[in-house]
């Protein structure tokens, strides 16, 4: 648990060091019992309940000054149904893990993020999301959750038990309940060829409705400062498996995005003018590769330089004319930017809080290394993001509130009310959740 979230001297901090908490108390159940029965006391105590999993989100949403839930010991498979293509996991387990265990019973997800540090319910309950065609996110794959409510009773539901708290909690904010158990959709594990290719800006805007009809799961990333972006497609592929060489693999991925990238980050962060000229060079260092693989290690690489990040969704159809919009914005301001700019896209699905809720949807992600001064950008790219009806992701930084979020979701009231019907108290309340979605 270290590695992600650290907590010292009872003060709890997040991954990208924007957010630290002072719990009451915090506790570590080992048992669905054991947390139906802490969630109990904090309310003979009058203490609000927050559950973290491994502190990946930019935002406050899990910071408390009441009871903190650390989910470390409710982990691992619980069930495996072949039959209904189905796996139940505890909710502090690691996406890591999962997709290691997966792949060894010769199963996968259908679709994943690009990183795997997170826990299934800290990455559900925020929208964690990849980038696909016809396969969303990762809520968009949960078959049945089961949660402890505000009075400690533990709640199973899906599309045929409980589908109203179910349309809303596989996407909860933790503002619901605590999430104890998930079952996913899973499928036999196959294989992706990932083909990489760097591409200029003008012609990935020019073709970006050809590329991503023709892919099963197309991104790319723009350098700024730059007219250069990275392309990504991965496909489902026959085989034979053609995996990264090892120390090919490490130099691209280790050494070259996490290494140099860090060292170049320091020296941008030190002398920001050095920043484009950087940039026009690294960006242009890319070459084309193609590899075949199990689809966790296409899907998701290792992040180990620190960052903050911004996500909205915007309207597909409205992707290319807000990448152009930031662009000029970039281009125009004295702002120097070291993180390349990552762009992928979700289709519509059916859950009430979700990014991509009843539209499809393309997500545009600003970065900038930890300690670098991200308020600048991070306000100037907002602008551009909610003129275009953005929808912010709930893990990653923003300044939206309720008044505004209510209008960027037409269920938005659907949640408010099931959320007064399971917490009537406020039990898992925050100072976050108060923000986006109101008193």
């Amino acid at each position: 648990m270290g590695s992600t979230a650290s907590a010292r001297n009872g003060t709890w901090r997040n991954w990208g060091g924007t957010v630290s908490a002072r719990p009451a108390r915090e506790v570590a159940p080992a048992s669905v019992d054991e947390l139906a029965a802490a969630v109990r006391r904090a309310a003979e105590d009058g203490l609000p309940v927050k559950a973290v999993g491994a502190g990946h989100s930019f935002t406050s949403i899990a910071a408390t000054d009441g009871v903190l839930i650390r989910p470390h010991l409710l982990t691992g498979i619980r069930d495996i149904d072949r039959v209904a293509g189905t796996v139940t996991v505890e909710a502090g387990t690691p996406l890591k893990r999962l997709n290691v265990a997966l792949a060894r019973e010769g199963l996968s997800l259908t679709n994943m993020g690009d990183i795997m540090e997170q826990t299934v319910a800290g990455a559900t309950s925020t929208g964690t999301h990849g980038t696909g065609r016809d396969s969303a996110s990762l809520a968009a794959q949960i078959r049945g959750l089961e949660l402890v409510t505000a009075d400690g009773s533990v709640l199973t539901c899906s599309e045929k038990e409980n589908p109203d708290v179910f349309a809303a909690a596989r996407t909860g904010l933790g503002a619901l309940g605590i999430v104890t158990a998930i079952t996913f959709a899973v499928e036999p594990v196959f294989l992706l060829t990932a083909r990489e290719e760097p591409m200029s800006f003008d012609r990935v805007c020019a073709d970006f409705d050809q590329l991503h009809a023709e892919n099963e799961h197309f991104e790319f990333y723009w350098f700024p400062h730059t007219g250069n972006t990275n392309t990504k497609r991965n496909n489902r592929s026959a085989g034979p498996e053609r995996p990264v060489p090892h120390l090919k693999g490490w130099f691209e991925d280790e050494f070259l995005s996490n290494g140099v990238f860090q060292a170049v980050n320091w020296v941008g962060r030190a002398v920001p003018a050095t920043i484009p000229a950087i940039a026009r060079i690294s960006s242009r260092a890319l070459s084309a590769r193609t590899y075949t693989d199990i689809p966790y290690k296409v899907f998701t690489s290792p992040r180990r330089v620190r960052f903050v990040e911004m996500e909205y969704a915007v309207p597909r159809a409205a992707l290319v004319e807000t990448l152009r919009e930031l662009k000029a914005m970039v281009d125009r301001s004295p702002l120097r930017v070291s993180f390349p700019v990552e762009v992928r896209t979700a289709p519509a699905d059916d859950i009430t809080l979700s990014t991509a809720s009843g539209r499809d949807s393309a997500y545009i992600a600003v970065h900038m290394f930890k300690g670098t001064p991200y308020q600048g950008y991070f306000t100037a790219a907002e602008r551009i993001f909610t003129a275009h009806e953005g929808r912010p992701h709930w893990g990653k930084i923003h300044t939206r509130d309720a008044a505004y979020l209510s209008r960027a979701y037409p269920r938005f009231e659907e949640f408010a009310a099931l959320r007064d019907r399971l917490d009537p108290e406020r039990r898992f309340h925050n100072a976050y959740l108060r923000r986006v979605l109101g008193a």
